[in-house]
């Protein structure tokens, strides 16, 4: 037989033990699950300030569509140079004041490209090509940012031709 008095203390240990061990598992898990939640928020952020800044890029597209021949997309290769040190800066009122709109023109030299992806080829028709770059910050304080670039390819007479 077994002596009771040598038995007393064994349970209290052992549930101290397993205490511990479920407490630990248990924390661990918790913080866990706290760093995928943080992850899953940081996505959700970018999603959205990536989403916001597309749907103000396609506004800025559609204002500028509207102005027809006074569209900042119709200054030709040199004009934005002499105007804007080569960026045209858009200054849009109706805008989040966190975004940023900047307009380049790709033509190297002084002539129009070809345009890009044209199967029948006309004559005298050359490309005015544009870059819109445009960023916004988003997250705690600003302290992340995303940009998306758009090309902007638009056919246009070529002068050099007709004379």
């Amino acid at each position: 037989m077994v002596n009771k008095r040598n038995q007393q203390g064994m349970v209290l240990i052992v549930s101290m033990v397993l205490i511990v061990a479920v407490t630990s598992v248990a924390v661990t898990l918790m913080s866990s699950s706290t760093i995928d939640i943080k992850i899953t928020n940081a996505a959700q952020e970018r999603e959205t300030a990536e989403a916001y800044l597309m749907g103000e890029l396609q506004r800025l597209v559609k204002d500028q569509k509207q102005l027809f021949g006074a569209s900042k997309f119709h200054l030709k290769n040199g004009q934005i140079d002499e105007i804007d040190d080569g960026v045209h800066k858009f200054d849009r009122q109706d805008a989040d004041s966190k975004i940023d709109f900047e307009l380049r023109n790709l033509n190297r030299g002084q002539l129009e490209v070809p345009c890009p992806r044209i199967y029948s080829y006309t004559e005298g028709v050359v490309c005015n090509m544009t870059e819109l770059r445009s960023s916004v910050e988003y997250g705690d304080q600003g302290r992340h940012k995303v940009t998306v670039v758009i090309g902007i390819g638009q056919e246009i007479q070529d002068v050099k031709a007709n004379q």
